[in-house]
């Protein structure tokens, strides 16, 4: 049998936080241990912690940070003090369907050349109510729909991240590949663990929906959700489809935009760690940034010269 940990970061979380913590316990396949990190909470988080840790303190292991960390190092603590063999990251107010562990488990004993698993999953408001939408998570099905084999890396690599830390879980074994967590502004660790683990070809995606994610006006990431119709629709595939050529001035700029921010990102990375693997990150983007100015120059020179004086 697997051992699960849970690594759940909180931070003023007392509005939802017991429904996630009452979906992680209530688990068709129990965890057997959930590690918090608070980051200097001023509510009643730490209060509802202590709660859930006096009733089962066998499985609660309560840290509170003595400085705020902010969310990605937070998690790195959290992960950092897991002792199970598969680790589930968690957010304070999402919340988990009965089967997520199981199925999660499962596709890791049956597929050992994986290492980290992901999920789809749904949108609800805040009051719970679960909200009929398109989401970054539909990304890989509806590419698998246009028979497209996805390569992640690529994804990840030069255009954005749907493999969201809500929806993560990791092999214990993979910890040392990704942590400690870049400090580069503007990269998350979910990206980063998405980064690494496709590149090795460690990465897996299920399109079952295992958690709902909630949407409020207090969270940190959105640009989740999308209108459930066929623009929203085309619109995601259109984006995330890597053998689709650009068309218009905004297709154009929208790709060079991404490929840039990807490059500022894992050049910041690369000034304080020379890691031949991330130097991998790096030519990635700038094979994919002169393919997209050769095609340019070759059919229209004129937009090649506006983007490549104003997008260098």
């Amino acid at each position: 049998m697997i051992k699960t940990s849970v690594a759940l970061c909180t931070y003023n979380g007392e509005k939802y936080i017991r429904e996630q913590i009452d979906s992680i316990l209530n688990q068709s396949l129990k965890v057997e241990e959930i590690v918090v990190c608070d980051d200097g909470s001023t509510d009643k988080t730490l209060s509802i912690l202590a709660e859930y840790e006096n009733k089962f303190p066998e499985i609660f292991k309560i840290h509170i940070n003595e400085k705020n960390l902010r969310s990605v190092k937070n998690f790195e603590k959290a992960i950092s003090l897991c002792s199970g063999e598969i680790i589930f990251l968690s957010d304070q107010d999402d919340v988990w369907e009965e089967n997520k562990v199981k199925i999660i488990c499962d596709f890791f004993e049956n597929n050992q050349s994986i290492d980290i698993v992901c999920s789809n999953g749904f949108i609800i408001d805040e009051n719970s109510s679960q909200q009929n939408l398109y989401t970054v998570w539909d990304v890989p099905n509806f590419l698998s729909e246009n028979k497209k084999e996805i390569n992640y890396f690529k994804i990840f690599a030069t255009i954005g991240n749907f493999a969201t830390g809500a929806s993560m879980a990791i092999r214990t074994s993979f910890i040392n590949q990704v942590l400690p967590f870049p400090t580069v502004e503007g990269l998350h660790h979910d990206e980063w663990i998405a980064l690494v683990s496709s590149e090795q070809k460690k990465f897996a995606f299920l399109n079952n929906k295992l958690f709902s994610y909630r949407i409020h006006s207090a969270q940190q990431v959105g640009g989740i959700s999308y209108s459930k119709d066929e623009a929203s629709k085309e619109k995601l595939i259109s984006r995330f489809d890597y053998d689709r050529a650009p068309k218009t001035f905004r297709d154009f700029k929208i790709k060079l935009r991404t490929l840039n921010d990807k490059k500022r990102k894992i050049s910041a990375y690369l000034e304080k760690d020379s890691n031949e693997n991330i130097k991998d990150f790096l030519k990635e983007v700038q094979h994919e940034k002169s393919a997209l100015y050769q095609k340019l120059k070759s059919e229209h020179f004129t937009l090649f010269l506006f983007f490549k004086y104003f997008y260098r």
